[in-house]
Formats: structure tokens, C-alpha cells, sequence
């Protein structure tokens, strides 16, 4: 921001760099060991919206951290679920 309060406007090429930070993430996360996750990266506006479910919050974590990394000077905003792994607490009843 400006001294004034407001933000300088985004250039094309923040536009494009923003997509080159995202493809980034999406391949640094296949690559590791969260390459089998259903994680979605959508690019709003300046800011990324991750998406999906995993299986641990330490899961949902690591992804968010990476993508904090990786996209240093954007919003991350994490709407990552985590997926209710627990043993069920009775027994499911079939007729």
C-alpha cells in the first residue's frame, strides 16, 4: 500500500505472476508427500483460495504453510476441510 491507504494497481505482468506462483504450488505439493490430495488452488482476484479435503489438521497445515511460502505477498485464504476419520461410535444398524 501507499502512504495514502491505497494499493498501487496490479500490473499484467502481477497477473502473470501470480499464475507462475500458483502453478508452482500446485507442482511442489504434487511432487511431495501431499501429491495425492485433492487440493484445489483457484486464483480470486489478488488473492488464492485453496479448497478440498484431507485427512489431518497437521495435513491441512503443512498445505497452507506451503502456500503461504510459496505465495509470499498474496492472500491465502483455506477453506480446506479435514475429513472425519474417527471409528465410529455405534454400531450401523441394516434391515
Amino acid at each position: 500500500m501507499s502512504r495514502h491507504g491505497t494499493r498501487p494497481a496490479r500490473s499484467a505482468g502481477g497477473a502473470q505472476n501470480l499464475d507462475y506462483l500458483v502453478a508452482h504450488l500446485t507442482d511442489h505439493l504434487a511432487a511431495g508427500p501431499l501429491g495425492e490430495l485433492g487440493v484445489r488452488i483457484e486464483i480470486r482476484g489478488e488473492a488464492v483460495l485453496l479448497t478440498g479435503t484431507v485427512p489431518s489438521a497437521q495435513c491441512r497445515d503443512d498445505v497452507l504453510h506451503s502456500a503461504r511460502a510459496e505465495l509470499l505477498g498474496h492472500p491465502v485464504h483455506c477453506d480446506i476441510v479435514v475429513a472425519d476419520n474417527a471409528a465410529p461410535d455405534h454400531a450401523e444398524e441394516v434391515e
